[in-house]
């Protein structure tokens, strides 16, 4: 039987700061405690919202070089009767950020874990692509190495061989020139889906060659945050 406490994980916007739920609002203005990618960012996100009478809770910085001495003090508030809630700096929490050692420590805990869903880029991106969406395979991040890099193109190239599925991934502005030129030797030219900057003012989702995009970004300096997708059975 599970505790009372409860850890929500509250999806937060990717960029236009209208797209959170009425939920994620009730949740945040409720809990005690936010775990937060960045408090900065967050403070932010909750003054942009806040109503009158409405106090901004603690906020507690959570991110990947502090969460492995932090789950053990989030599990002890958890305990003692705290509701928390986790967000990152853009989209839904665990999902190429850091959260997903809190959850499983949690359900370890007899902790309850509720999701309050909202946006999320990969998502985002793969309804706007006009690839298939039946099955769908995200990645996350590929390695900051040309050559492990290669390795992760070339395991995904093995893995979807006798499977129909979309696959997507992000990428940095400062590694996206390097990504494609090393997804083109694994995949060939093929015609691959860049969403750049969704749901903010400079948002496109563009849809060319690989070799196309190696040229476009090699004549002006990719911006903003990168999402790509691809099928090969197209």
């Amino acid at each position: 039987m599970l505790n009372s406490f409860v850890l929500y994980i509250v999806s937060t916007p990717i960029g236009n700061l209208e797209d959170i739920t009425l939920r994620a609002l009730k949740t945040l203005f409720s809990v005690k405690t936010i775990l937060c990618e960045d408090t900065r960012k967050t403070l932010g996100l909750l003054r942009t919202h806040q109503k009158d009478g409405e106090e901004i809770p603690e906020l507690l910085s959570f991110y990947e070089e502090n969460e492995k001495w932090r789950i053990p003090q989030i599990i002890t508030r958890l305990k003692a009767g705290g509701e928390i809630a986790l967000v990152t700096n853009a989209g839904t929490p665990t999902i190429s950020d850091p959260g997903f050692k809190l959850v499983r420590e949690c359900w370890k805990e007899k902790i309850k874990v509720v999701p309050i869903p909202g946006p999320s880029s990969p998502i985002a991106a793969l309804s706007a692509s006009g690839l298939p969406t039946d099955k769908f395979t995200f990645v996350g991040f590929p390695p900051n190495k040309s050559g492990q890099r290669t390795k992760f193109f070339e395991k995904i190239k093995l893995a979807i061989e006798n499977l129909t599925s979309t696959i997507i991934f992000f990428e940095s502005p400062f590694r996206l020139i390097k990504s494609l030129a090393d997804l083109q030797k694994t995949f060939g030219n093929m015609d691959i889906v860049v969403c750049r900057e969704l749901t903010k003012m400079y948002e496109e989702v563009l849809h060319d060659k690989v070799s196309a995009f190696i040229e476009k970004y090699s004549k002006t300096t990719p911006k903003g945050e990168f999402v790509i997708l691809f099928n090969t059975k197209l």
